[in-house]
């Protein structure tokens, strides 16, 4: 499939099969959406259909929008506060096929912006920018008035309230897209192609400023070795299960781990979302002694929950990745599927970082706000599925 809009392949399709068609379109760019990232919508009459809870956008069909009506989730707007709980409910309500997915997470905005077609993504580039020092003022700069910029907030409820609230005089037909930070971005248009395109063309501009202002140069030479079959049962044992050990050896993961930075003692993630997956740090070893490292790595991770729990229930606090300096980076697995997924989001994880740091330092959500998305109950929920 083609990542370019085909008028010939879409000029007989009916509107929610043109959604489904930018839909794969979006989730087939990895740069945009990985695993569950992401989520796009149509409006139709007065009913919303949007990406459905459990479907990726890269192979999404129509039964994976759940149709939900428009003004119940307007009217959920009107409430200054909303739990979880409360807000999944709603959506439940107002969807009006039983049958149906969940409606994503993000329903609310997607009903609330006045447009046709709704596009959301995760955009590497963008949200690379996004985690720099001067992030928001680079961003305006790149964007102009066109664009709204978003501060960051929890997704869901939180994040529609606050653009609901930024956005009330808003003349839409002057912007071109949303860009929340440290998160993603939004697109939208009466024409599904044109909210496509205008995906397309905000990323560009991103990599553009990162191909020429932040460079990476990569390369292949590992300067030691691991012992990775006592790494494997070292994880096993504290993981409590056999753990699978996915070795990372791309020319970014190498280059990674050869960075000097990396003794720094914070790195959160490219996007809060893939927290649940990844957790807030790597481990990271210099060294076969995996067990000293490991306790202190867990020691950490307690006190972190410590800091930040009211009553949650404490995760495992073993790493779910590590980087080994001077070779490279391994994920961590209940199985093969799990660890390439944790693989995917890390490789991703570890470009941006390195660009971020040539820009003056990568540097993303406050462990308050990273503790909030890897305690969320919507997470939790997505892994207990």
């Amino acid at each position: 499939m083609s990542l370019h809009y085909n008028d010939h392949d879409t000029q007989h399709l009916d509107p929610l099969a043109l959604r489904v068609y930018t839909s794969q379109l979006l989730g087939k760019r990895a740069d945009l959406v990985l695993h569950g990232g992401g989520n796009t919508s149509v409006k139709i009459d007065d009913i919303l259909y949007v990406k459905g809870s459990g479907w990726n956008l890269d192979t999404i069909e129509k039964a994976g929008f759940a149709p939900v009506r428009i003004h119940a989730l307007l009217d959920l707007l009107q409430n200054e506060t909303l739990s979880d709980t409360d807000m999944v409910a709603a959506q439940k309500e107002a969807t009006m096929d039983a049958n149906a997915p969940s409606p994503s997470i993000e329903a609310i905005l997607h009903a609330y912006i006045p447009f046709t077609y709704v596009d959301h993504t995760h955009a590497d580039a963008v949200v690379t920018l996004s985690h720099t020092p001067n992030g928001e003022a680079l961003l305006k700069t790149l964007y102009g008035e066109r664009m709204v910029i978003i501060p960051y907030v929890m997704p869901g409820f939180m994040l529609a309230r606050t653009v609901y609230e930024m956005t009330k005089d808003l003349d839409w037909a002057t912007c071109e897209g949303i860009i929340l930070m440290h998160h993603g971005v939004f697109t939208f248009s009466h024409s599904a192609k044109e909210a496509y395109e205008k995906m397309l063309a905000i990323v560009d501009v991103a990599q553009t400023y990162l191909h020429t202002h932040a460079p990476l140069k990569l390369h292949t030479k590992i300067q030691k070795e691991y012992d990775l079959i006592k790494l494997q049962k070292a994880m096993s044992e504290v993981k409590n299960y056999e753990c699978v050990v996915r070795v990372n050896s791309s020319k970014e993961a190498i280059t990674f781990a050869t960075q000097e930075y990396l003794t720094l003692p914070s790195r959160p993630l490219l996007t809060p979302e893939h927290i649940i997956r990844t957790k807030r740090l790597p481990l990271i070893l210099t060294n076969d002694d995996f067990a000293t490292a490991l306790e202190a790595y867990m020691l950490s991770y307690m006190a972190y929950y410590s800091r930040n729990a009211l009553e949650e229930t404490m995760l495992n606090p073993a790493p779910n990745w590590a980087i080994l300096k001077g070779f490279g980076t391994v994920s961590f697995g209940k199985d093969e599927k799990e660890a390439t997924i944790i693989e995917d989001i890390t490789t991703h994880t570890m470009r941006a970082w390195m660009q971020g740091e040539l820009l003056g330092g990568f540097a993303s959500l406050s462990e308050k706000e990273c503790f909030a998305m890897e305690y969320w109950e919507l997470e939790q929920a997505k892994l207990r599925k």
